[in-house]
């Protein structure tokens, strides 16, 4: 019986002892194929990103070409000749100064007024209780759906009838609030608890003292999220400032570098002088989102945790 025991006991270690061991090589094997997936799709996605970067590295050091190399060669990385002819021209022998200052007052402008006025307009569409509310929604959203395009001839009308036209209020007002922000906003707020704003109210705190101390402060992803469009839509607007102006001193750079493409400046490719203007007309645009990318990392981290 001893024996037996022995015998049995020594069978189930040995079972025991494989099994572990029969157990690694496919756990090991799993290892290898989750290793080769994400390698897999680490390499595909860093082929899409080269794909999506080129273009915009071809396009700073045709920049710093001569005319010449740059007709002859215009996919090379590294420029055989390196030429600030372009940038010189740009900044001492044209209109581009202008056209940047323009650009930055319009755009400073309707940034901060879309950032108030699309917040009012949500905070008022969630928490307001007013005869035609949903009415005021419902228009929101048929505006949403119709083509910018659509609107460009009533939108030169109304600015020719209010006598804006020719004007930095003609190239502001218009873009001081949009439909897309007013939903974002809206649908932010009434994500906040109503306790929060009762408990205000309770204090003495009247509607925009709740709104401005209360309510605001806790929707900054949101308007962070309203600043960078916002900056991003009226920085690269450009059929309303076709309609809203005429004069030479208010082309913003949007209009210029268009005229600029179209052969205004100079006569043949010019591809230096041109990508020049686009490359510099980008940076403001990378500069916002790489300032303000971990603060919306940040603050939609802390939303979701609590």
């Amino acid at each position: 019986m001893t024996a037996a025991t022995v015998s049995s006991g020594t069978r189930g270690g040995a079972r025991g002892a494989s099994g572990p061991a029969g157990g690694a090589v496919p756990r090991a094997r799993r290892s290898r194929r989750r290793l080769l997936a994400t390698s897999f799709t680490y390499a595909v996605l860093v082929v899409l990103a080269l794909l999506y970067v080129y273009p915009f590295l071809i396009q700073v050091a045709t920049s710093f070409k001569t005319d010449a190399e740059a007709a002859q060669n215009a996919i090379s990385l590294i420029p055989q000749t390196w030429s600030t002819a372009a940038y010189e021209r740009l900044f001492l022998r044209s209109d581009f100064p202008l056209w940047f200052r323009n650009s930055v007052i319009v755009t400073v402008v309707v940034t901060i007024g879309r950032v108030f006025i699309n917040s009012l307009a949500g905070y008022a569409l969630a928490r307001l209780r007013f005869r035609g509310r949903g009415l005021v929604f419902a228009g929101l959203v048929a505006v949403m759906a119709v083509p910018n395009v659509v609107l460009l001839i009533p939108k030169f009308l109304v600015i020719k009838q209010v006598g804006i036209y020719n004007s930095f209020a003609g190239l502001i007002i218009p873009l001081l609030a949009d439909a897309a922000g007013i939903f974002i906003m809206k649908n932010f707020f009434e994500s906040i608890p109503p306790s929060v704003e009762e408990a205000a109210r309770m204090d003495g705190a009247g509607t925009f003292r709740v709104f401005w101390s209360v309510v605001l402060p806790m929707a900054r992803p949101a308007l962070v999220t309203i600043v960078i469009l916002s900056f991003q839509g009226s920085w690269n607007e450009l059929s309303h400032f076709i309609v809203a102006s005429q004069d030479p001193q208010l082309v913003t750079l949007t209009k210029g570098v268009a005229q600029l493409a179209s052969g205004q400046l100079s006569q043949g490719t010019q591809y230096p002088l041109k990508l020049a203007a686009a490359a510099i007309m980008t940076i403001p645009v990378a500069v916002l989102f790489f300032l303000f990318q971990k603060r919306i990392m940040n603050q939609s981290a802390g939303a979701v945790k609590e």
